[in-house]
């Protein structure tokens, strides 16, 4: 279990939210899902509402403030010192600005861009609410990765920007690598399978649970739905699911130390 009540280092996923439709019903389903005590934001926070595990916070839920074609989707921001010269460096790299460098009331500074293989992803710069506060426990995010038909594309933009580097983790033709900050992982980078399913590049999001399959059965009790189903992976037990409303999530039961046991 990991906690924090300061800022994360630059380049590390800091924040996730899912934007949705109808916010009420996102609400019940992942106070269902993952215990989250959530609570309906203010109106001067146009509803955004905050979700808490454990007294910690634990992710985001925003209704769809955009044009009618935003996309409902569980969003990762990756912590930036500062905003802005991010930013730039986005801009510079061939990246695309969505939403321009904007301060959050007091909570932080935030922007949304797209990179050079597609993927839209966020930047967070914390201040009074310095990113999640809860990670890699039940019911909390415990990963992010980067999935894209570019593999070379996403590395490069990636390390121009954040000035990542990488720890190689391809095996066969999967090509895949470790994000690193400061010599300590804090997220992947991949690339599709030729043979794989047609899918969007993106930034996936993993919550941790202590039975993939049993947290399965209860998204479809919950009204969501199976994208891929629970496979044994080295890293854990993995599914890919979607909410009551399509955003995809995926869920993964990480495997006890020996030990621990």
């Amino acid at each position: 279990m990991v906690t924090r009540d300061t800022p994360w280092p630059a380049g590390t996923p800091a924040w996730v939210d899912v934007t949705v439709d109808d916010v009420p019903t996102a609400i019940a389903f992942y106070r269902a899902m993952f215990g989250w005590d959530i609570e309906p934001g203010p109106p001067q926070a146009g509803g955004y509402a905050i979700c808490h595990k454990n007294g910690q916070i634990a992710a985001g839920l925003s209704p769809k403030f955009g044009p009618g074609d935003t996309p409902t989707v569980w969003t990762t921001y990756l912590a930036a010192d500062d905003t802005d010269a991010v930013a730039a460096r986005i801009s510079a790299a061939g990246g695309q600005l969505l939403v321009e460098p904007v301060d959050i009331m007091d909570s932080g500074r935030m922007a949304l861009a797209a990179d050079t293989t597609g993927a839209v992803f966020g930047l967070w710069q914390g201040r009074a609410t310095s990113g999640i506060g809860l990670a890699n426990e039940t019911g909390a995010l415990t990963w992010n990765e980067h999935m894209s038909r570019d593999f070379d594309a996403g590395k490069a933009f990636y390390r121009a920007v954040f000035g990542y580097n990488y720890q190689d983790a391809s095996e066969g033709g999967f090509r895949y690598a470790m994000l690193l900050v400061d010599g300590r992982e804090v997220g992947g980078i991949g690339q599709y399978p030729e043979d794989a399913a047609p899918a969007p590049a993106g930034w996936w999001t993993y919550f941790a649970v202590d039975d993939t399959d049993a947290a399965v059965n209860l998204v479809t009790k919950l009204g969501g739905s199976v994208v891929r189903p629970s496979r044994d992976s080295p890293y854990g037990r993995i599914a890919v699911v979607a909410d009551n409303q399509g955003a995809v999530f995926s869920v993964i039961t990480t495997p006890v130390p020996p030990a621990l046991r």
